[in-house]
């Protein structure tokens, strides 16, 4: 009987405690979420909601921008605003401003980017709602918070083009 018992763990229960230990995201509850990396959310739906154009977005988006969506002067990579950003700048009508936060995933990188403007820190993968629910699951948005960068200080928009 104890045999029998131990293999049904063994076989039943301890695969799905190792499964949910290490695949467990680390999601941290939404009004958690770093005041300033609201803000730079926030602003970037403002951008993409504003904007007149593709090109007046993509003027306005660089300011909030990091990693590796820019070159090491700090110019959006040329890649990003024909894709990524057009995306984003085209969808974002189906989604709710000011932003509904479904979801706060943490992780730490040692490095998003290239040369100078290459970031490590905190990154905050945020999920946003649609307007209408059943229209399609939240999508998310990636903001690092940077760490002994020796000038950018502020956080950045470094994952983008899912809406």
């Amino acid at each position: 009987m104890r045999l029998r018992t131990a293999l049904f763990f063994t076989l039943s229960v301890f695969p799905i405690l190792l499964f949910s230990q290490n695949n467990q995201p680390r999601d941290i509850p939404v009004e958690n979420l770093p005041s300033e990396v609201r803000q730079v959310l926030v602003r970037y739906l403002e951008i993409l909601t504003t904007s007149s154009s593709l090109e007046d977005c993509a003027a306005k988006f660089r300011d909030i921008a990091g990693g590796s969506l820019v070159n090491e002067d700090g110019s959006l990579r040329s890649t990003v605003p024909q894709f990524a950003l057009k995306k984003d700048f085209n969808d974002v009508k189906v989604y709710a401003v000011p932003p509904v936060i479904t979801r706060v995933n943490t992780a730490r990188t040692n490095r998003d980017g290239y040369g100078s403007t290459a970031l490590r820190g905190m990154v905050y993968k945020i999920w946003i709602q649609k307007k209408d629910v059943s229209q399609g699951m939240p999508a998310p948005i990636a903001i690092i918070v940077p760490e002994g960068h020796p000038s950018i200080t502020t956080p950045k928009v470094i994952g983008i083009g899912n809406l």
